[in-house]
């Protein structure tokens, strides 16, 4: 019923309407605890790691997305925990309001799930994401119970079945997602782990540390021949004979 009447009020919106200014800034609360930052920062940071390269793309977290002129009036907006919006420009926003931005949804959207906002992500919003926002890709996570779930849109949200290693495919970003040590994390179509900026810095210095060591070893065989050779060199030619003519 809610969500008709959303949905009733939008088509009654006029043309001649004033639309608000579309640097609103964004009225998204503030997370519920410290482990649900530190899940959403992880999952925005390991996805513009991944598409750094990339310029066609908008990710956010914590951050309003206004979806009705009247907004200021009524509860028309939404306020996911984190959400990526794919070919659109790649930069910074207050908010995102969907009537400035070619009437782009999110592509993909997560919610993080805690004792206070659970129904209404699993119920409420799920019904606004799939009716309104019509966004491909949802999904929901605990941190702390670790209750994990994702669907995608077919008229009304499916849900998707997990692997063997437990991870739900996400076709809009092409990657899986799975729980790898208690937090949420992206994998690739072949199932390996996307990492950090710093646990990718820390795997070069790995690499650079085994390739020295490696280079080390090589140099000191290299030596350890050079003395053999010498030493068999001086043992002919004790023996009169030219270590070159053999």
């Amino acid at each position: 019923m809610i969500i008709a009447q959303e949905l009733e009020v939008q088509q009654d919106i006029s043309a001649d309407v004033t639309f608000p200014p579309s640097d609103l800034d964004s009225d998204e609360p503030t997370v519920e605890t410290e482990l649900h930052l530190r899940q959403i920062i992880l999952l925005f940071k390991c996805l513009e790691w991944l598409w750094k390269d990339r310029t066609d793309f908008y990710a956010a977290g914590n951050l309003t997305i206004y979806y009705s002129p009247n907004q200021k009036k009524s509860q028309f907006f939404r306020d996911p925990d984190f959400f990526v919006v794919l070919e659109t420009e790649r930069k910074t926003r207050k908010s995102w309001v969907v009537w400035e931005e070619d009437g782009k949804y999110p592509n993909f959207i997560l919610e993080i799930l805690a004792p206070s906002t659970a129904n209404t992500d699993k119920e409420y919003k799920k019904e606004i994401y799939q009716n309104t926002f019509r966004t491909p890709d949802y999904f929901w996570f605990d941190p702390y119970t670790l209750e994990f779930a994702g669907f995608y849109l077919t008229g009304k949200y499916q849900p998707l079945e997990a692997n063997e290693k437990g991870h739900l495919w996400s076709e809009q970003l092409g990657l899986y997602l799975g729980i790898n040590q208690g937090l949420l994390r992206y994998f690739t179509p072949a199932g390996e782990l996307v990492p950090t900026p710093e646990e990718t810095a820390q795997e070069e210095t790995k690499k650079t540390a085994i390739q020295l060591q490696r280079a080390e070893i090589e140099a000191q065989r290299a030596e350890w021949e050079a003395r053999r050779a010498e030493r068999l060199a001086a043992k002919l030619r004790e023996l009169n004979i030219d270590p070159e003519t053999i």
